[in-house]
């Protein structure tokens, strides 16, 4: 949606191509139902053949396995749906997406050490992924240059190794026909997700498949929605508690998020390596809080109310695609979001990515410097998930068990690694060390914020300051 936003400033039109359906009520003043002459005409094309909106209170539609799970808004991409679609944050706050504050607004367990509940210093957005597609779609639609498709699978490319002209399309559902029609388009941007296929479409045109780096954990998580029926969570808002976070290693495995939606109930979400994944049984998946490394959260779930089966999930691998390296690919092709580069979903990176992309891509169309070819616009949306790829990437190949052509651990990544576990070991006690370190986990800043003076003499020569030795379920008395 936010690609389209930005290409329909370029473009006569554009279609976005969706697998599924959205429900009847979610877009009642955004018709998409506008693509009866699209064969015949030459667009901008967005192949989406992994959906990921649902709405709260409805079935998760096929394309959407993740909907079930925490989605998390951080703050870079905050900033960047802000740009793209100015007013866009006051409209989800006011639509009751809950803003939660780190660290004071959350119970953390991190490398040993409970967090000092200080003043926050970055704030996440912890509401449904269905809730911000749903606005955001609303927003794009509401420009007459973008077409949606729905029911519809993207299933090949036109044109051949040195141009893409466009996509075959097949649709999908009751009654369907199962024939291909071709939709001709000037630029073709794959952004189907996790599950693209776009590597085999573009051999099949006799073009180069990207080099792929992975990494892969093996971590498997599953959700749970909640009521809190004990008072623990929510409540008073200036010295509430909104949920609980415990961050697993190298040592210690296993995690666990409990975020607050919406609607006032919580999704809980546990998180183990591979041969030890959280169960999807409903009463072993409440005895698999026995793992963590404090009951806390076992005693809140053992007394909340269950609201949802539990779901699953298991493909979490860290995925980059490089389009941008030299080989035989198309001119008018692209690939971003997580068609490009996917990260394991537990660093919560994936739809701030995908806003930031969408920046990359408006910004590398206008430079009035540099006309926007395929690979300059494709190493520009590189650039823009290099970031999230190094944490990502950088914390999951330290992992037992970690396999993948990326796994490997340097010298170089030995060295930045002695000096990160010295900022891990600051960041529950020290507030310089942890806004440094969260400015960075959020994406608002670069990593380098790691390396400012002031941070650099309190990771090398400052001791690590005290932190609660039982879980903090009020804010630091000073700073409530």
């Amino acid at each position: 949606m936010l690609a389209a936003h930005v290409l329909a400033g370029h473009a006569q039109r554009v279609t976005i191509v969706e697998r599924d359906r959205f429900p009847a009520d979610a877009d009642a003043d955004a018709d998409a139902d506008a693509d009866a002459d699209a064969d015949s005409d030459t667009e901008p094309t967005l192949g989406a053949g992994a959906a990921r909106s649902t709405l709260a209170g409805t079935a998760p539609r096929p394309g959407v396995p993740q909907s079930r799970h925490p989605h998390v808004l951080l703050e870079g991409g905050q900033l960047a749906l802000e740009a793209l679609l100015p007013g866009f944050m006051e409209e989800l706050r006011a639509a009751g997406a809950p803003r939660v504050g780190m660290p004071e607004d959350i119970v953390q367990w991190q490398s040993g050490r409970w967090f000092r509940r200080v003043p926050a210093s970055t704030h996440i957005h912890t509401g449904s992924r269905a809730q911000i597609e749903r606005l955001i779609r609303r927003r794009v639609l509401a420009n007459p240059s973008v077409t949606l498709v729905e029911g519809t699978e993207t299933v090949g490319l036109l044109g051949n190794a040195s141009r893409v002209r466009g996509v075959l399309l097949r649709e999908r559902g009751d009654g369907a026909r199962g024939e291909q029609r071709e939709l001709a388009a000037d630029l073709v941007v794959d952004a189907s997700g996790r599950g693209t296929k776009a590597p085999r479409w573009l051999t099949a045109v006799g073009a180069e498949a990207p080099h792929e780096e992975t990494i892969d954990t093996g971590l498997a998580y599953a959700s749970r929605v909640y009521r809190d029926t004990t008072g623990t969570l929510g409540g008073d808002a200036s010295a509430a508690t909104l949920g609980f976070y415990v961050v697993p290693n190298p040592d210690q495995p296993y995690g666990v998020v409990v975020l607050p939606l919406e609607d006032g109930t919580h999704l809980a979400t546990f998180s183990g390596l591979r041969g030890d994944e959280p169960p999807t049984d409903e009463e072993e998946f409440e005895t698999y809080a026995k793992r963590l490394p404090h009951p806390v959260v076992h005693r809140w779930m053992r007394d909340a109310e269950p609201l949802s089966p539990v779901s699953g999930f298991r493909r979490t691998a860290n995925v980059r695609r490089r389009y941008d390296l030299p080989g035989r690919r198309p001119a008018g092709f692209l690939a971003t979001g997580d068609a490009l580069c996917t990260f394991n979903p537990i660093y919560g990176q994936g739809m701030a990515v995908a806003a930031l992309s969408a920046v990359a891509l408006r910004d590398a169309l206008a430079d009035p410097r540099r006309t926007p070819t395929t690979r300059r616009v494709q190493k520009a949306l590189l650039a823009a998930s290099r970031q999230a790829w190094d944490i990502s990437a950088g914390a999951d190949k330290k992992m037992p068990g970690a396999v993948g052509n990326a796994a490997v651990v340097r010298s170089a990544d030995r060295v930045a690694g002695w000096y990160l576990r010295r900022v891990q070991e600051r960041t529950p006690g020290d507030p310089v060390v942890g806004r440094a370190f969260r400015s960075a986990l959020t994406l608002r800043e670069p990593l380098s914020a790691l390396f400012a003076p002031k941070v650099v003499r309190a990771v090398l020569f400052g001791p690590a300051l005290p932190t609660p030795e039982e879980p903090p379920l009020t804010r630091d008395a000073e700073d409530a």
